[in-house]
């Protein structure tokens, strides 16, 4: 079913604050929609940072969504981390996998076990050769030996309360398969292969926007993947989009309706606000419109894909 535009819906109210720590990555994914790697200076200040916990207590926030680039490799993420911890929210940290075994991080593992953050880690295979493909050479391995740590400490282990979800994106211009039949899959060879053990498998679409947009270009294929994406449009998932409950806040305090119009600088119709004004005025966000473009054909397609996985 392709639709040339995509349609005009609104906000149900605010649940889930992502935070962009910043662009600096100890790793450069070819499906990186954010451009994140070893060289980006971007990082999240001090003071935007210390605004984080009132913005989470004025507006009721139930979920900090902490991202980047790497959001650990910023100076103050342990420190947000127990302070968010305070307020009795969930905590997720999209974790890269690589990071846990990088050079000062060693403590790293067991200081998110402590603080009990759900971890969503990124693995796109279980397979050596495409993972490597799409995120560097020799990142498979250490991926593996990050989720043994994380195994060891409990997470992904049944009754543990440690949550780690791991995040699938197809390596090409196509859609993911179905999450539910993946997950029977990663289960077994993970656990086969390597004794792994997660809590949920999350199978994300790429977005054709930055490296992944670049990428595109250069195979002739983006067009195609657009309109690939707008062929399998499906209105069911509207209801269960992600922007509907969430704002995004890229590392300089400018809030977006999602993690994809910040990185297209596409702001809230309602006009630009950052972190600062959230404290300052109390917004209310249900019912406020949400800037949508073609790249939100990527959330819809198919079954469905948001930082939670499939929609449906």
């Amino acid at each position: 079913m392709q639709i040339k535009r995509f349609p005009q819906i609104s906000r149900e109210g605010l649940e889930t604050l992502q935070i962009n720590m910043g662009y600096k990555c100890n790793q450069a994914c070819s499906h990186c929609h954010v451009n994140a790697g070893p060289n980006r200076t971007e990082m999240m200040d001090d003071h935007i940072i210390s605004i984080i916990p009132k913005v989470i207590k004025i507006y009721g926030i139930k979920v900090l969504d902490m991202t980047g680039g790497a959001p650990e490799l910023h100076p103050k993420f342990k420190q947000l981390v127990i302070e968010a911890n305070k307020l009795d929210i969930k905590i997720i940290d999209r974790c890269n996998l690589t990071i846990l075994t990088e050079p000062g991080q060693e403590s790293l593992a067991s200081f998110l076990a402590k603080n009990r953050v759900e971890v969503t880690a990124s693995l796109p295979c279980y397979l050596e050769e495409n993972v490597d493909k799409q995120r560097g050479r020799g990142v498979f391995e250490r991926s593996i030996k990050g989720l043994k740590l994380l195994n060891s400490l409990g997470y992904g282990k049944e009754g543990s309360g440690l949550i780690l979800n791991l995040v699938f994106n197809p390596i090409g211009p196509c859609l993911p398969p179905d999450q539910k039949r993946l997950e029977e899959d990663y289960r077994k060879e993970l656990h086969n292969r390597y004794g792994i053990s997660f809590s949920k498998l999350l199978a994300l679409a790429n977005m054709p926007i930055n490296r992944f947009a670049d990428y595109l270009k250069v195979i002739d294929k983006l067009n195609d993947y657009e309109n690939l994406l707008k062929d399998n449009y499906n209105p069911n998932n509207l209801c269960a989009v992600m922007c509907k409950k969430s704002i995004s806040i890229d590392w300089n305090g400018k809030i977006y309706d999602c993690d994809f119009n910040q990185q297209l600088k596409l702001n809230q119709i309602a006009g630009p606000i950052n972190i600062q004004e959230l404290i300052e005025k109390k917004f209310t966000f249900e019912g406020n419109p949400i800037s949508v473009d073609n790249h939100c054909f990527g959330c819809t397609a198919g079954s469905g894909s948001s930082c939670g996985g499939a929609l449906s």
